[in-house]
């Protein structure tokens, strides 16, 4: 890419390789579940998250909903972090579409519920109130700076939720993230929980696509539910397959991008004009501009983007910058030297 983008990591375009094995990708029709490459991506991705089967989907916001429709009724509570994906940024869909009521708890800043936080929440045995029956955390965490969650506390949430007859479903869009960030396997995350999506189109670069992934029977389900949304595909190894060297090629090398965030991070602290949030724990770096500031954040987007540098307001005075594939060593030092020059 000539230009630099820190957007987001969804603008990542796939690889050589996945350009490669997209042209000579075997397929079918998956409707039919005749697609060998999806189904191949599918078995591989239930894998690597220790779930027994998995479904291809569009995008992680239907990957979330699917999840949510299989294990909630109409009428029913879902307990979700205020600051959620699912919450902020999903177009209420599971109000919409599933008669979904949400209750929101505010995560701590790790962004983790806290368990009695949780336990306030669950509903009694009442025909005034709306039975609660799941509990959905983010992993890594967006609004609360691509924090993550640890695989100690997700067991001890897990075993908390069953003991009170509750599913858990992670939405891991980014949950290699959290995975190399600690160096452990994805499974560790994803092993305690009922459901898990994660995916493919940000940091592992393939141009669309999530997995949602749990048991047989909920694939089973989650399958029709995907059909009622409009979700099935037809020859979609065409794609599935970028996915594939995506969970084969790109997991490990997420440690370059926390690397690449922490040094952006280190060069934006040193500029006076910017309060950088701290060392980032994953691929996301946010800070705010300083009060001495004149420019509004969007005067500073235009200014960097004449530099060739793409970047986010997420507030008023506020940004997130995502590393990525595409951002290599020297977009990070341009980076720093186009904000002091910008700022200055």
């Amino acid at each position: 890419m000539d230009t630099i983008d820190l957007r987001s990591d969804t603008v990542t375009q796939p690889t050589p390789a996945m350009r490669a094995a997209m042209a000579a990708a075997p397929v079918g029709d998956d409707v039919f579940g005749d697609d060998p490459t999806v189904n191949r991506l599918q078995e591989l991705a239930a894998d690597k998250v220790g779930k027994e089967a998995g479904l291809f989907v569009p995008s992680g916001t239907m990957g979330n909903l699917i999840a949510l429709l299989v294990h909630c009724g109409r009428g029913d509570e879902a307990i979700l972090g205020a600051r959620a994906h699912t919450v902020l940024y999903e177009g209420g869909g599971i109000s919409y579409l599933g008669g979904i009521h949400s209750r929101q708890v505010m995560e701590q800043p790790d962004g983790s519920l806290a368990l009695e936080d949780i336990e306030a929440l669950i509903r009694p045995e009442d025909v005034h109130q709306p039975p609660t029956r799941l509990v959905s955390v983010e992993n890594t965490h967006n609004r609360c700076g691509g924090t993550f969650q640890t695989p100690d506390y997700l067991r001890s949430l897990a075993d908390f939720a069953h003991a009170r007859g509750l599913v858990v479903h992670i939405d891991g869009a980014r949950l290699f993230n959290a995975a190399v960030a600690q160096g452990v396997d994805a499974r560790d995350l994803a092993g305690p929980v009922d459901s898990v999506t994660f995916c493919l189109s940000k940091g592992l670069c393939a141009p669309v696509g999530s997995v949602l992934c749990g048991s047989r029977a909920f694939i089973n389900r989650a399958r029709h539910i995907r059909k009622h949304l409009g979700g099935g595909m037809r020859q979609a190894g065409v794609i599935a397959a970028a996915g594939i060297v995506a969970l084969e090629g790109m997991v490990a090398r997420l440690a370059d991008d926390h690397a690449r965030a922490r040094a952006l991070a280190k060069g934006l602290s040193e500029i006076p004009q910017i309060a950088l949030d701290g060392m980032p724990p994953t691929n996301m770096v946010f800070f705010n501009l300083a009060d001495s500031v004149a420019l509004t954040v969007g005067q500073v987007e235009a200014r960097m983007q004449e530099r060739g540098i793409l970047v986010h307001a997420t507030g008023k005075r506020r940004f997130r910058l995502v590393t990525h594939y595409w951002v290599d060593d020297v977009a990070v030092e341009k980076t720093v030297d186009a904000f002091n020059a910008v700022l200055a």
